[in-house]
């Protein structure tokens, strides 16, 4: 009879993993008369074993059933009622632990006697296994339970500290934040404007959608409770600022909006209405652009009402109180060319008085300092009223009328002979010329007076002006001198005629940016990135000038422009062609611009600059102006004068 012998060693104890699946297990009965509990005939037996070592070779190992545990049990395969999927591991996988205590274990080489192999079954769980079992369970159970338990203190720690800190937690809100630049975001803006703002927007969308279906109803409600909200907004920018019927205004508002969706929604339809709404509002923001350069441009050129009472009440007096006849003084100074001379083309006092101002404060020794103001016929009398009573400490000033250049006529001059020409007369003095946005909106920048003003282009004639001089400074009106700048009569100009300091950063103000280089005269003469550089502050070596017939090139350039196919009007991009290879790069430091545009400068910059300028339409002396770069100028105005105070020309 052959029999299975099975192990149900419930531990963990390991055993030798060499043995295989495929390691054979034989017992032979061998009449031992030693009685075994858990056998069927109650008899001792032999233990024939075949296995393979860690070697992998072949042995075989005898063990009597005495030396086999209590968990060993017997299988009878011809028991068809043998349960086929117990989990108990065979003598194959678990030799070692029966012979573990290594007593009456022999080596055999040969075979089985009779010829049978018998097998060792019990259909029956043993006591020891149950009894390990339930042990077993017991303890999962257990350890379960703590570990529940100890999951549920955790929780309640967590809990407990969440709440201590929620005591201590600040919920008040700081400010608000925004990925888009802080400029655009009003800090008090709330959800129930914006609201209201998007329920108007969507308002107008089912509206347009209404009036195309003839849903009148509809229609006439949306449009209704539309300008109710507008008038609930009115000019609030927080919910703070709104109506107090602003909130009823939204719920209601949300009621008609539900009923149009449900009535009239269609994705087709409400896409193209919302596309025919986006091009609608480019198409105004187009022309609010336009409106507003227009705008810009004319408030550049219109004087505030104070700045004209100023030069006409200095003019009064200047021939009421006989000031007109009194003569400069210190000629001898006016063509030292030993002292420090400054050129000022300019029909602004209050913009000159500050130039003035500002350079003598800060020049070492004031006294060799000469400037040289060049005004109009208009305010001739008012600028020299000015420096005659408000003299700057030690300077000399010589105040002249561009009128009183009797060489300075049409036929030397390109402009004004330009200037005389039919063409130029239709652009700048037709009758029926556009002085709105939606016609003539072109180079609204060029149509400035200044740009016809000789006293913009009276820099190109230098040497003309003063003659006996080899150095001089040239000066806008628009800047504010910081420094001392006397230094800039040392500086090597290494043969070049112009001093100034470049203006060209990576691809902008490079001289693209001003000429016209699709004209062949224009790209075969020039570089297109060569870099500009700005007039406001340039020093000039005249007797270079001179040498190099400066003049002479401008007046041909401006000859060739005389239909303005080479560049706009104004006097940099001929500055630009002019002195084009003849401009020395001063430090940067000596001229910082943009005052006059760009409200994000550097503000170390500006305030290390020995000059800053105010170029642009922003002036300082205009309600234009940047605020914060106000204070730069204003602090070299005379506001205690009791001209500036007659006109209300406060600080």
């Amino acid at each position: 009879m052959y029999q299975t012998l099975h192990h149900f060693e419930e531990n963990s104890m390991s055993f030798d993993p060499c043995i295989t699946a495929n390691d054979a297990l034989r017992v032979q009965d061998t009449a031992s008369a030693t009685e075994v509990s858990n056998y069927p005939d109650e008899q001792d037996i032999d233990i024939i074993a075949t296995y393979s070592d860690t070697s992998g070779a072949i042995r075989i190992s005898r063990v009597k059933m005495r030396d086999l545990s209590a968990s060993w049990v017997w299988e009878n395969p011809m028991d068809v009622h043998h349960d086929q999927s117990t989990s108990s591991e065979t003598v194959v996988d678990s030799f070692h632990s029966g012979i573990r205590s290594g007593e009456n274990v022999e080596h055999y080489s040969d075979g089985h006697q009779d010829g049978r192999i018998p097998y060792l079954y019990n259909s029956s769980m043993s006591p020891v296994k149950r009894m390990r079992q339930i042990a077993r369970k017991e303890r999962r159970d257990l350890r379960t339970a703590q570990l529940i338990q100890q999951d549920k203190e955790t929780d309640n720690q967590m809990a407990q500290a969440a709440i201590e800190r929620s005591k201590s937690l600040d919920t008040t809100v700081k400010r608000k934040y925004n990925i888009w630049r802080r400029d655009f975001v009003h800090p008090h803006s709330d959800s129930i404007l914006k609201l209201m703002q998007d329920q108007m927007i969507m308002a107008k969308a089912y509206a347009s959608i209404a009036k195309s279906k003839n849903e009148s109803e509809i229609y006439s409600a949306l449009m209704a409770h539309s300008n109710a909200s507008q008038s609930a907004i009115g000019e609030a920018h927080s919910d703070a600022e709104l109506h107090p019927s602003a909130l009823d205004q939204a719920k209601a508002m949300g009621h008609i909006l539900s009923r149009a969706k449900d009535k009239l929604y269609d994705c087709d339809i409400v896409a193209r209405t919302f596309r025919a709404m986006v091009q609608s509002t480019e198409d105004k923001v187009t022309a609010m652009k336009k409106k507003t350069a227009f705008l810009i441009q004319l408030a550049a050129k219109t004087i505030p009402k104070r700045l004209q009472c100023l030069p006409l009440q200095l003019a009064a007096d200047y021939y009421m109180q006989g000031y007109y006849s009194k003569q400069d003084l210190d000629k001898e100074k006016l063509e030292d060319p030993s002292l420090y001379h400054y050129a000022i083309f300019s029909d602004n006092v209050l913009a000159t008085s500050v130039v003035v101002n500002s350079t003598v404060l800060h020049a070492k020794e004031p006294e060799k300092h000469v400037f040289h103001i060049v005004t109009d016929k208009l305010n001739f009398a008012a600028m020299r009223m000015w420096f005659l009573v408000n003299p700057p400490m030690k300077a000399t000033i010589q105040v002249e009328n561009i009128d009183d250049f009797k060489w300075l006529n049409s036929s030397y001059c390109s402009v004004l002979r330009q200037l005389e020409s039919a063409r130029t007369k239709e652009y700048y003095f037709k009758v029926n010329h556009p002085t709105t946005v939606s016609a003539g909106e072109d180079n609204l920048k060029y149509r400035n007076p200044k740009y016809l003003s000789m006293l913009n282009h009276l820099r190109f004639y230098l040497p003309e002006v003063y003659p006996k001089l080899d150095k001089i400074l040239f000066l806008d009106d628009d800047i504010v001198v910081q420094k001392d700048l006397t230094p800039l009569w040392s500086v090597d100009l290494q043969g070049m005629v112009n001093g100034a300091v470049e203006t060209c950063k990576e691809s902008f103000h490079r001289f693209d940016k001003y000429l016209n280089f699709s004209n062949p005269k224009i790209s075969e003469n020039f570089d297109p990135n060569a870099c500009g550089w700005a007039f406001g502050m340039n020093i000039f070596d005249l007797k270079e000038w001179k040498k190099r017939n400066i003049t002479g090139i401008y007046h041909r350039w401006q000859d060739m422009n005389e239909d303005r196919t080479l560049w706009k009007l104004g006097s940099l991009p001929p500055g630009l062609i002019t002195f084009y290879n003849l401009t020395y790069p001063l430090d940067r430091g000596w001229h910082v611009l943009g005052l006059g545009y760009d409200p994000a400068l550097n503000q170390s910059e500006i305030e290390n600059a020995a000059v800053i300028h105010y170029n642009g339409n922003y002036k300082p002396w205009l309600d234009l102006a940047v605020s914060k770069y106000n204070s730069y100028w204003s602090r070299y105005v005379m506001f205690d004068n009791h001209y500036l105070q007659f006109c209300n020309i406060r600080q």
